[in-house]
């Protein structure tokens, strides 16, 4: 883990060769929080976040949201709905290139 990051090593252990804390996965990079939306099979979790974007038209701003894919490792217990922060990693797959790093406070 980066120096930087202040996050909690997780107490449950994982053989996972892609987790930050117990693999060789390295995390460098953007870092953003976000409300899971959905999990998938393959440790694939949806997080989504709410961002301001100007209109410079009418001199105002709309809210988007923005949806990253990010990989989960089994070492988190992570459920639907949790706030979760997540850090940009190498490219996992074709879609994938944050991993979770632990939980929201």
């Amino acid at each position: 883990m980066k120096p930087g990051i202040k996050i909690e090593k997780p107490k449950k252990e994982c053989q996972d060769k892609r987790c930050p804390f117990h693999g060789s996965l390295r995390v460098r990079g953007r870092i953003f929080s976000g409300k899971v939306k959905k999990i998938d099979v393959f440790r694939t979790t949806t997080i989504e976040f709410p961002r301001l974007k100007f209109l410079p038209k009418y001199e105002r701003y709309e809210k988007r949201t923005t949806r990253i894919h990010a990989h989960c490792p089994p070492c988190l217990d992570i459920k639907t709905g949790d706030k979760v922060v997540i850090g940009e990693c190498r490219k996992l797959s074709k879609t994938k290139s944050f991993v979770v790093i632990g939980f929201e406070k």
